[in-house]
């Protein structure tokens, strides 16, 4: 059947047979396919190319399965560049859940590439901003200024390999695209902050010196900055704020208007896989830019807000809000699923990516009672992306938290995903700046937390290792700031994490004082040689190499400005060093790999660790947690390999009776390049060696020893 358009002069709605939601580009035809379960009616409206003037309405036929579907035949201003979106058609009853407004023109949440940004605007309001209840909707049209999907053409396959780095060696480095070059000195003007800027071969070749094997992006997906923050002249920098999980966000594209997104995302992508580079995308499907229900409508609340959203139970006018940020997706629904994992394989195969890291990712797995939506370790979404031929084979990585109801979950995703740790960030920080944590605790982080991720079923990398992420202080304001200073946010200093475990040695923020400038580059050594010589995957914060430094601020989601661009021009270039000799001892010694979990005795399934005390003997049960000290000695033997790691946390030196043997040392994090240079290999260490306050050694054997002896206890 065909469906006549309401506008004169527009072209003929045909029947649809889309195979994927959104707009796909056939030989002759335009395919789309809209997903709303509950509505009544759906119109496909046209655009001129600039997206101001609406020259059609096409009324879809009736839906089936939930899904409406029309076709458009190419023709004359039909084909690539059309400009679209929708008007659907139900009751408004946000008290019933449904908030259906045909006056608001709405963003195909399928969209691949998006025309006009989001202004804060309330014209975007769904319901009418007079009406104190928010129950009325509001009758004005947007259509001049709402956010269109613009019909594109499928990229070419990627030519580029794959890089494919052994999960026992690789190295995440999480970056902001334009943070990370901003400010990069050898860039043009015109790249800084762009998807070209960070293929340069300048930028790349810091990231193949350093030694990571996997490039993770902060968020690239197209973004609706909160109206409160552009009122404040701000931005969600970080990209949180999630509009088109398809279409790469056009800030970050050539200054040029003919400029295309979607082909210098993929242009990156593939010079970073030139580079040997493995690409991870932080995703964001957990919420969505339209916030609570007070926030825009821009897209899925419009379209069907009972199916997209998890909404309160005898309060549907509400919204479950498990991620703090107004709204919580509804992955129970099986299109809402589909939606993602057509969204997710895109990605992947048109672009490249090779993995994901997914923000607040319990709520991929809640369902059931919005009041309680429990967390199901074999929630319907992790089965779909276990059995995906294309996604089986990528990288998954969960941020194992959000804020519902027990929303803490490290430990509980699939044998095959890799999780962030903070139990090992707080304990890091805990154990070298506070002097808090006991050995037994440290050695547990050291050992891949094995009590979290059981052996039994989960690999050794799987936990993600870090000190510092983007969310939280840099590496450099984890030892210069006691408290959080974020005044610059707009919201009294209230917002960020309160309990840094954060030290400022004496003097809050920036100074020139030697001493404590000292103490600061030997804190920020010690924790990152503790990062790369842990059991696990580690995960550098792009900027903690050089010094980068917020200004204290931990919480800089909003600050796109020199707050968070990576200041080249002052890097600390001997840190970077240090860096680059802490990975490599890292890829040079298979023990400190995550091939195996390290076992109590030498044995074929993984190195033997033997965990000593100062003086040299095994520790004892209570020897874990005493108070009185907490220098540590790590003995690793395994393939014909023997490695040997002294911690000391105390505020003094202390002497170490070292195990039986010749001991090379290969790293000193007191020493500011930490015997990275050639006379390394030729310092032998003494039976008896003193290890400065705050420092950690590595060694290694001249040769083979004998079996380790049994600890007392197995981490």
């Amino acid at each position: 059947m065909t469906v006549t358009a309401t506008l004169s002069g527009a072209p003929a709605l045909l029947p649809g047979q889309g195979a994927v939601l959104g707009a796909e580009l056939g030989r002759d035809r335009i395919e789309f396919a809209l997903a709303a379960s509950h509505a009544e009616a759906v119109e496909l409206c046209l655009f001129d190319a600039a997206g101001e003037r609406e020259t059609a309405r096409l009324r879809l036929p009736e839906s089936q399965g939930g899904v409406w579907r029309g076709a458009l035949p190419l023709g004359p201003g039909v084909g690539a560049g059309l400009v679209y979106g929708w008007r659907v058609h139900g009751p408004w009853a946000p008290h019933e859940g449904h908030r259906f407004n045909p006056a608001k023109v709405l963003l195909d949440p399928a969209a691949r590439a998006v025309l006009g940004r989001y202004t804060g605007d309330d014209l975007h309001l769904g319901h009418d901003p007079r009406s104190p209840a928010g129950d009325l909707p509001d009758p004005r049209d947007n259509a001049a200024t709402a956010l269109k999907a613009r019909v594109v053409a499928d990229l070419p396959a990627p030519s580029a390999a794959r890089p494919q780095p052994d999960p026992a060696r690789r190295v995440i480095y999480e970056l902001h695209l334009k943070g990370f070059t901003a400010l990069h000195p050898a860039l043009p003007a015109s790249q800084r902050g762009r998807y070209a800027g960070l293929a340069h071969p300048a930028v790349l070749a810091h990231l193949q010196r350093l030694g990571v094997t996997t490039v993770c992006l902060m968020p690239v997906a197209h973004r609706a900055d909160e109206a409160r923050l552009q009122a404040q002249g701000l931005s969600n920098y970080w990209g949180y704020s999630p509009v088109a999980w398809n279409a790469p966000e056009a800030r970050y594209a050539s200054p040029d208007p003919a400029s295309d997104p979607r082909a210098e995302f993929r242009a990156l992508v593939d010079a970073l896989h030139d580079a040997g580079l493995e690409v991870v995308l932080d995703v964001v499907y957990n919420h969505t830019a339209e916030l609570d229900e007070w926030g825009p409508t821009l897209s899925l609340r419009g379209i069907d807000n009972a199916l997209y959203y998890h909404l309160l139970p005898g309060q549907q006018h509400r919204y479950a809000n498990w991620t703090g940020c107004g709204n919580s997706v509804n992955f129970d629904q099986p299109l809402v699923r589909r939606l993602v994992l057509e969204s997710l394989r895109r990605w992947v195969l048109e672009f490249g990516v090779d993995g994901f890291r997914f923000d607040l990712a319990p709520v991929l797995a809640r369902g059931g009672d919005a009041v309680q939506g429990a967390f199901q370790s074999d929630a319907p979404l992790l089965q779909a992306v276990a059995a995906d031929p294309v996604l089986k084979q990528t990288l998954m990585i969960a941020e194992p938290w959000d804020i519902g109801p027990g929303g803490y979950q490290l430990g509980g995703f699939p044998p095959d995903w890799l999780e962030w740790n903070d139990r090992y960030r707080d304990t890091q920080r805990s154990f070298w700046l506070q002097r808090r944590s006991s050995r037994g605790d440290m050695a547990r982080r050291l050992a891949g937390s094995s009590d979290v991720f059981a052996p039994g079923r989960r690999g050794a990398h799987s936990s993600v290792n870090f000190i510092t992420a983007h969310d939280g202080f840099t590496l450099r304001d984890l030892v210069s700031y006691a408290e959080r200073h974020n005044q610059a946010n707009g919201e009294d200093n209230r917002d960020g994490h309160a309990n840094n475990l954060s030290i400022n040695n004496g003097m809050e923020g920036e100074t020139d004082q030697p001493g404590v400038m000292t103490q600061r580059a030997r804190q920020q050594r010690v924790l990152l040689a503790t990062l790369a010589l842990s059991l696990g995957t580690p995960m550098l914060l792009a900027g903690d190499e050089i010094g980068h430094s917020q200004g204290g601020n931990n919480n800089a989601y909003c600050q796109d400005n020199p707050t968070t661009w990576l200041n080249w021009a002052q890097a600390d270039h001997g840190l970077c060093a240090f860096v680059q000799h802490a990975l490599a001892c890292r890829q040079r010694l298979a023990l400190l790999q995550a091939s195996h979990w390290w076992q109590n005795a030498a044995s074929a399934q993984g190195p033997a660790a033997l965990w000593l005390a100062a003086d040299g003997q095994p520790m004892s049960a209570a020897a874990w947690d005493a108070p009185q000290s907490q220098a540590l000695m790590l003995q690793l033997q395994g393939a014909g390999q023997g490695a040997l790691l002294l911690f000391n946390p105390q505020a003094e030196p202390v002497r170490f009776t070292l195990p039986q043997g010749a001991w090379r040392l290969q790293l000193d994090s007191a020493d500011r390049l930490g015997q990275a240079g050639p006379a390394a290999a030729l310092l032998q260490l003494a039976p008896d060696e003193t290890v400065a306050a705050g420092a950690l050694w590595l060694a290694v054997a001249e040769s083979s020893h004998a079996p380790a002896r049994r600890s007392a206890m197995h981490i």
